[in-house]
């Protein structure tokens, strides 16, 4: 009995393994930087580093490169166009290893005067919300342009075109949907509304 007992008591081993604290930012890991660029050079330093990165190999180390844009829409001669808009005139967004390799590369970058954050030889990565919010944004853009000028209720804008030229008036209501407006202008003393597309009117 008393052996029995012995060997239904001896321990069992148990494999201990060993835990490490990770690193902060681990090794290899990509991270969003801001890149400051000439105003109006944003699309030409993006394609100028993607290019750079191949010819030196280290397009592993990078991801995306983006200039965040979002479509609206412009009125023209009672015509509607598309456009590009910029949400930060100046600035490149850039996923990448960062190392004095790859921070050399995209320093030593035609058009490109420096990172934004941090110190100069070591930038800090933007947060990866403020970046997911940023994609949101541009996919909204792309799914839903929006007018250039948007226009509230209430405020006060000049007829540009048409008949009413020069005559100001608030606004009464605004559809997006047909890019028009409806202002109220004052002509001989009463309130008369008037209907017009956004191309007609402008901000006071």
């Amino acid at each position: 009995m008393s052996g029995s007992t012995h060997d239904d008591m001896q321990e069992t081993p148990v494999e201990v393994t060993e835990v490490t604290q990770p690193a902060s930012v681990p090794v290899g890991k990509k991270r969003w930087y801001v890149v400051h660029a000439y105003s109006g050079m944003e699309k030409s330093v993006m394609r100028a580093l993607r290019e750079r990165a191949e010819r030196a190999g280290m397009q592993d180390q990078f991801g995306e490169i983006l200039v965040p844009t979002e479509e609206v829409i412009e009125v023209k001669n009672g015509q509607k166009a598309v456009t590009e808009r910029r949400f930060f005139p100046g600035y490149v967004l850039v996923e990448m290893e960062m190392t004095d390799e790859t921070w050399h590369l995209v320093k030593n970058t035609n058009k490109v005067t420096g990172f934004i954050g941090g110190k100069s030889n070591k930038p800090t990565p933007i947060p990866q919300h403020e970046v997911d919010k940023i994609m949101q944004q541009m996919q909204d853009g792309v799914e839903k342009p929006r007018p250039k000028v948007l226009y509230e209720v209430g405020e006060m804008v000049r007829i540009k075109d048409g008949p009413f030229t020069d005559f100001n008036g608030n606004v009464e209501e605004v559809n997006y949907e047909k890019s028009r407006v409806r202002v109220t202008v004052t002509i001989f003393g009463r309130a008369t509304p008037v209907e017009l597309e956004f191309g007609q009117v402008e901000k006071v």
